[in-house]
């Protein structure tokens, strides 16, 4: 199963949420990340993600791990992955529109959901309420919703 990241710039009551462009998830609004290079470790994928679709840098010390989430295709499995999920409150720069990104801050109650992958309305609220998960999503034929999940506070 391959490792990706999703990373998350949180300020007060709002999210930093980026409408994908292109690629994985094009036309829906996430976080920003991706898969390791070779060498790298999983920290260091979501500061060199972070810095590449939004332009802004996060120091290390800076960043939490808050779930790790792993997703199952029925009809894609070359989209099973283990996500790892961060969170970062400070950080420098502001973050810039990339080929790849278009960010927008959002307050917690009118994040889009219906507009983001659909086990994001199951997490999200969590991880921004302080809680820290680990679980896994089982999507169906057409991965818009799921044939089982199960999600856990750890």
């Amino acid at each position: 199963m391959r490792q990706s990241t999703l990373c998350l710039l949180v300020r007060d009551d709002e999210i930093l949420l980026a409408m994908k462009k292109r690629g994985f998830g094009a036309g829906k609004w996430n976080g920003y990340g991706g898969k390791p290079l070779d060498g790298e470790n999983i920290e260091q994928t979501a500061l060199r993600e972070m810095q590449e679709e939004i332009g802004v840098t996060v120091e290390s010390a800076d960043l939490t791990k808050v779930a790790c989430l792993e997703f199952y295709f029925k009809t894609k499995k070359e989209w099973d992955q283990e996500v790892s999920i961060f969170v970062a409150r400070k950080w420098t720069s502001e973050p810039v529109e990339t080929e790849e990104m278009k960010p927008q801050w959002f307050k917690f109650k009118e994040i889009p959901y219906d507009q983001m992958w659909p086990d994001d309305k199951y997490w999200l609220p969590k991880v921004l309420a302080g809680q820290k998960l680990e679980g896994e999503f089982y999507f169906n034929d057409d991965n818009t919703g799921f044939e089982k999940f199960d999600l856990r506070e750890v």
